[in-house]
């Protein structure tokens, strides 16, 4: 009975811990996201310059 009692407070705090490494992984692949949205805008709006000065 000990095992258990023991693995018992262990297993909420791994389950915040695990909470908070898919909040992280989250929170950076939107960033990525982000970083991909805007270059896309910025080569788009690149070559729209370009063949309106041509």
């Amino acid at each position: 009975m000990t095992a258990t009692s023991e693995k018992t407070p262990v297993e909420p705090a791994k389950r915040e811990t695990e909470r908070e490494i898919r909040k992280r992984v989250r929170g950076k692949n939107l960033a990525l996201v982000g970083v991909l949205v805007g270059l896309v805008v910025l080569f788009y709006v690149m070559t729209i310059v370009r063949m309106g000065g041509t």
